[in-house]
């Protein structure tokens, strides 16, 4: 299962069934997930824990020191889940000390190639980051949510539950669950529809959204009071209960 050429520490950990193609380099304090693929020239540093029945492809960098100029070589994590595939030329970062000294990304999600998780991330489950897409450093991205391809995300901004931004969108603010953004800078293009009708929500649940959503960008209303409005909602709305949390506890604002 290790091709002879690839390059494994000793401390690295790898359980039953791991793959490794030619010319990967596997560093210390690595630990692997059995079944996991890991294709030929990747770098994987540590320490970091990657799970089970991941898929990792030729030249990804996973686990390398963060890009930022107040890291001193302190001892930061990354730990990665199961069953997810990172494409060609992925990049993810380790976390710092500023923060939890962790990046962490969840199950079942596509990094797409060239797409980039920065330092102190947080990634959920079930998330795309199509081609080229960036997340600066502590950007946190919520289960379901997708990233079209060449997004990019300024550090500290939070990507809601069920949303989706289009192709090349610059987003600097917090994206609600839910919603479509777009542009440069992105702004709000209504509801997820689509994303949602597929995940199973039904008719119901996508009226009490397409009102939530009128109630927060065209009624007129201050986001404050747009807010109250939504949190009243959400108490005969279960599914909204996830929209008015996240307004209250948005730090940098939102899409508007």
């Amino acid at each position: 299962m290790i091709d002879p050429h690839a390059l494994i520490d000793p401390s690295a950990e790898l359980d039953e069934g791991v793959k490794v193609g030619p010319f990967s380099v596997i560093g210390p304090g690595v630990r692997i997930g059995k079944g996991t693929e890991i294709g030929p020239h990747v770098v994987l540093r540590g320490p970091s824990r990657i799970g089970e029945e991941n898929r990792i492809f030729q030249f990804a960098s996973i686990g390398e020191d963060p890009q930022d100029k107040k890291y001193a070589g302190e001892t930061t994590y990354l730990e990665i889940g199961d069953r997810n595939q990172i494409r060609e030329f992925a990049t993810v970062h380790r976390g710092t000390a500023q923060d939890q000294s962790l990046t962490r990304i969840g199950s079942d999600n596509l990094l797409m190639a060239y797409s980039h998780v920065a330092h102190d991330c947080r990634i959920g489950d079930h998330v795309i980051l199509a081609n080229a897409a960036s997340l600066g450093g502590h950007v946190h991205v919520d289960d379901w949510a997708i990233l079209g391809g060449f997004s990019i995300v300024h550090q500290f901004c939070r990507i809601g539950r069920h949303s989706f931004s289009a192709m090349g969108s610059a987003i600097s603010k917090d994206v609600p669950p839910f919603l479509m953004v777009g542009g440069h800078p992105a702004k709000p293009h209504g509801v997820n529809s689509e994303g949602l009708k597929r995940r199973q929500f039904s008719a119901v649940q996508l009226s009490a959204i397409r009102r939530a959503y009128k109630t927060l960008y065209t009624s007129g209303l201050t986001l404050a009071a747009a807010r109250e409005q939504i949190e009243l909602a959400a108490s005969e709305n279960a599914e909204l209960r996830l929209m008015a949390d996240f307004l209250a506890s948005s730090e940098r604002s939102i899409v508007r």
